[in-house]
Order: structure tokens, then sequence, then C-alpha cells
């Protein structure tokens, strides 16, 4: 396949949103944390230790998004200016590694909406004990 500058330049947008994505889910849990930190300060519940906890964990997994779909940004530029100088082979293997870089993002991103996921159904059959237990 001949790789041309248009090509590694179409992953521009999808690694920019991916990004812009990544750092609304960091700023919703980032404060969600600072919320339940104050919380923990004034009731010193386990609950809301373990649920910091749990969004220490996810706030690491999204640290790791964003850190490869830079890397994946990065090696998309170094693809081009590797077709720009005519060095089609290690353009083509640093596409490859840009492209590898994108897809472990995107499981990343997976893993972490799945952990999201699990969180609120706790929380919502949490609630709904709760409903329960009044009359």
């Amino acid at each position: 396949m001949q790789l041309t500058l248009s090509i590694p330049a179409l992953l521009f947008p999808a690694i920019s949103l991916s990004m812009l994505a990544y750092n609304a889910r960091y700023l919703a849990i980032a404060a969600l944390i600072r919320q339940l930190h104050q919380k923990f300060q004034e009731t010193a519940s386990p609950a809301v230790g373990l649920q910091v906890k749990k969004l220490r964990q996810r706030l690491s997994i999204i640290k790791n998004m964003q850190a490869v779909a830079i890397l994946s940004f990065l090696f998309s530029v170094i693809t081009m200016f590797l077709i720009y100088i005519e060095l089609e082979f290690w353009a083509n293997l640093v596409f490859g590694i840009s492209l590898l870089a994108l897809m472990i993002s995107l499981i990343l991103s997976l893993i972490e909406v799945q952990l999201s996921t699990k969180a609120l159904s706790i929380q919502l059959e949490d609630i709904t004990a709760e409903a329960q237990k009044k009359p």
C-alpha cells in the first residue's frame, strides 16, 4: 500500500476528538473526587473511601488513555515527516505503531467505561434497596 500524507492526516480529527472526550471524563472524575473527599472529611465513611479508591483506579486508566492517544498523535506527525523525506519503510512502520497506540487507547477507554457503568449499577442498586426499605 502506498502511504500518502493524507492517510496519517485522517487520524488527526479522530485522535483530537478522542482526547477531548478523555479530558471531559478526567474533569468529571476530578470534580467527583473533590466532592467525595470533602464528604469523607465530614463523615469519615468507609463507603466514601472505597468510592475514592475506585475513582483513583479510573483516573489512572484515563491518564494512560490520554498518554497513549498523545503518542498516537505524535507518531502520526512523525509518519507525515517520514513520508515528506521519502523514507517509506519507516513511515509505514511508524504509522502502524500510531494505529496500534490508537487501538490501545480505545481499549483502555472501553475498560474505563465498563468500570464507570459497574459503579453506577452499584449505586442504583443501593438507591433501590434504600427506597424499598422506606414505607
